[in-house]
């Protein structure tokens, strides 16, 4: 994203409590997830200009989600956000009906303790 809002010297110019308007939380009862796929809504005008009514940072990530969906976290990095600002950004555009955010699919075996005893065992090995 070439239009971000810091210094590369200094850091952030504005604060992540100024860009959620103070709300730590999503305002609406929405679990978005790390590994949700964010997909933009289909309009009928298909150009890049901003919707009416929303500022900067929500601007932003809906231009980031139009180019292709993608799962939360990857909006956070290329946003070069804080994942918890990224959150409340998210369901704001959700209540706004630009972005939708499904759940992530349950895999068989994600849950299997003897992988993950496995894996716990070569990282102590390392």
């Amino acid at each position: 994203m070439n239009d971000h809002w810091y210094e590369d010297e200094t850091g952030s110019m504005v604060r992540p409590y100024t860009v959620t308007r103070g709300r730590t939380r999503p305002a609406a009862d929405h679990h978005i997830d790390l590994m949700s796929l964010v997909t933009a809504v289909e309009r009928d005008d298909a150009d890049e200009r901003p919707e009416p009514g929303l500022d900067h940072a929500r601007s932003a990530l809906l231009r980031l989600v139009r180019r292709a969906p993608r799962p939360v976290a990857e909006v956070a990095a290329d946003a070069d956000l804080p994942l918890t600002v990224v959150r409340v950004l998210l369901a704001d555009l959700v209540e706004a009906g630009l972005v939708r955010v499904c759940a992530p699919t349950a895999r068989q075996g994600t849950h299997d303790p003897s992988l993950l005893r496995e894996i716990a065992d070569r990282l102590r090995e390392i």
